[in-house]
């Protein structure tokens, strides 16, 4: 098989402007990302795909390989979509820019998951925590994901699920953790197809894979990710370099 890293890389950002080309310990977020998912080993290539210009020669002028965006998109899957559609590869793993930090062990599961998979029933792979704190588990910006006895996922959402009319039941609940590793068609077919009213209502894009039957492998990880989501975090991170 052979895989690729793709991290997709808007310039812009609701919540904190132009993180990903914020100073890092003399290098900017995006840079220390490339390079952490280089240093891995676990890909035949690694790629930014970004639809700015300073991204992209960001990445360039030190080394690296990044596609240009066409269109805007608004998922990173699209994004990846584009940028791996004339490229031959088998497995394309999405590695979020905004974590420099990135922790070979998850990754290598999920990875895992196709190797294992001969008869190519699998069409993406994607992690999973468990959370037991009340109000982790209420919270909406934790998205949630229930799974068959097979490790399927069957839903995801906002919403607490299951919802626990029993609470002796012995449910327990995980957070979907958005790192995905998909096989090329599946995500070609992703971005050819349109939404759905799932995927429009909970505004989580990995529903549209279930809508149209896609078969989504969780792995369970106890892993968290550092994420760079506000200036806060930057500083945090700051300390870590």
């Amino acid at each position: 098989m052979k895989i690729i890293a793709v991290i997709p890389a808007r310039y812009a950002s609701t919540r904190f402007h132009a993180k990903l080309m914020q100073d890092l310990g003399g290098k900017t977020v995006i840079t220390r990302t490339y390079e952490a998912a280089v240093s891995t080993h676990l890909f035949d290539d690694v790629f930014v795909a970004t639809d700015s210009d300073l991204i992209f020669n960001e990445i360039v002028s030190n080394g690296g390989k990044a596609i240009m965006s066409k269109k805007e998109h608004e998922s990173g899957s699209d994004r990846i979509a584009e940028a791996v559609e004339d490229l031959d590869v088998d497995i394309v793993v999405n590695v979020q820019g905004d974590e420099p930090f990135i922790n070979k062990e998850p990754l290598e599961k999920l990875l895992d998951v196709f190797r294992n998979d001969a008869s190519h029933q699998i069409d993406l792979a994607s992690l999973m925590r468990e959370i037991k704190d009340k109000e982790e588990i209420a919270n909406p910006n934790n998205v949630k994901v229930i799974v068959d006895q097979n490790g399927l996922a069957l839903y995801f959402s906002r919403s607490v699920i299951p919802y626990p009319r029993d609470e002796n039941a012995g449910v327990r609940y995980f957070q979907h953790i958005g790192i995905y590793a998909f096989r090329k068609p599946a995500l070609l077919d992703f971005y050819s197809l349109p939404m759905k009213s799932l995927e429009a209502s909970e505004k989580l894009e990995q529903l549209r894979y279930l809508e149209y039957g896609k078969k989504i492998k969780m792995v369970e990880t106890t892993h968290v990710g550092i994420g760079i989501d506000t200036a806060e975090d930057l500083e945090k991170a700051r300390k870590l370099v």
